[in-house]
């Protein structure tokens, strides 16, 4: 059975104008032509155009399916491997741009009005840890204590969030070094800075109760997202989130019970 040119286009959803450019490409001629002279294919040539999609639908250029098409035993494999070590690489890359578009909605959901450098200077490599915001969001968007986060995260100046990240830098290394020194959860050394950290997140963002503090902690030990913000994985050490989340609850518990 033979197909017009227009039938194809149709048949195919490619142009009359890609059909004609793949004949003077040498790359799928038609079988036959009408007494006026217009291209009629067959079913053979059907079916070269679907390879020949194919191949353009992994990304070849004509000049590559040509050579395949030519001596398709010889090259087809060969390319076919090789064009799915580029796609692969391709896809990687993809992945890594959609985690920094994904990484910038979701600094803008912090909160935080610094431009890209001041962020960079003020935060340094933990910026790069600011995924949990969306979910954190999602997870307490609902609350008046995250709301007011939110709204006081916004209102601070460079110089604030300078300050902020220097107490959080003091305090982390305090925390490290009761922990390497072995320092139970439940001490006094252990709660004083549980506590440290619980009045540091109500001076700066919003009131927090111990319960409140609970639910943070816990946050650390089930999503090292959440961990990372308060220590960069650099710096983290096995069990130090147990041990901070401990620390906290016993904090909450002696405050309970005086």
């Amino acid at each position: 059975m033979s197909y017009s040119v227009g039938q194809v286009s149709g048949f195919a959803g490619v142009s009359v104008r890609t059909l004609h450019h793949y004949d003077k490409a040498g790359l799928l001629s038609p079988t036959d032509r009408t007494p006026a002279g217009y291209r009629l294919y067959s079913d053979a040539d059907l079916a070269r155009l679907q390879q020949i999609l194919f191949y353009r639908e992994l990304g070849f250029s004509l000049e590559e399916i040509g050579a395949i098409m030519a001596d398709p035993e010889a090259n087809a494999l060969g390319h076919l491997r090789e064009r799915h070590r580029l796609l692969k690489e391709q896809i990687a890359k993809l992945n890594k741009l959609v985690e920094v578009a994904e990484h910038a909605l979701e600094v803008r959901q912090t909160g935080v009005e610094l431009t890209p450098l001041e962020r960079f200077e003020v935060f340094g490599e933990v910026t790069f840890d600011l995924s949990y915001a969306t979910d954190a969001h999602l997870k307490w968007g609902h609350s008046e204590g995250h709301r007011q986060s939110m709204a006081r995260a916004a209102a601070h100046t460079k110089e604030d969030w300078r300050q902020i990240m220097a107490e959080a830098a003091g305090w982390r290394q305090r925390l490290i070094a009761a922990y390497d020194a072995d320092a139970a959860p439940g001490s006094d050394e252990a709660m004083a800075l549980a506590e440290e950290h619980r009045d540091h997140i109500s001076r700066w963002f919003t009131p927090c109760p111990p319960q409140m503090h609970c639910r943070i902690a816990d946050d650390y030990v089930e999503d090292a997202r959440a961990f990372a913000l308060v220590v960069p994985p650099h710096e983290q050490r096995t069990g130090l989130a147990p041990f901070l989340r401990a620390a906290i609850h016993a904090n909450a518990e002696r405050d309970r019970v005086q």
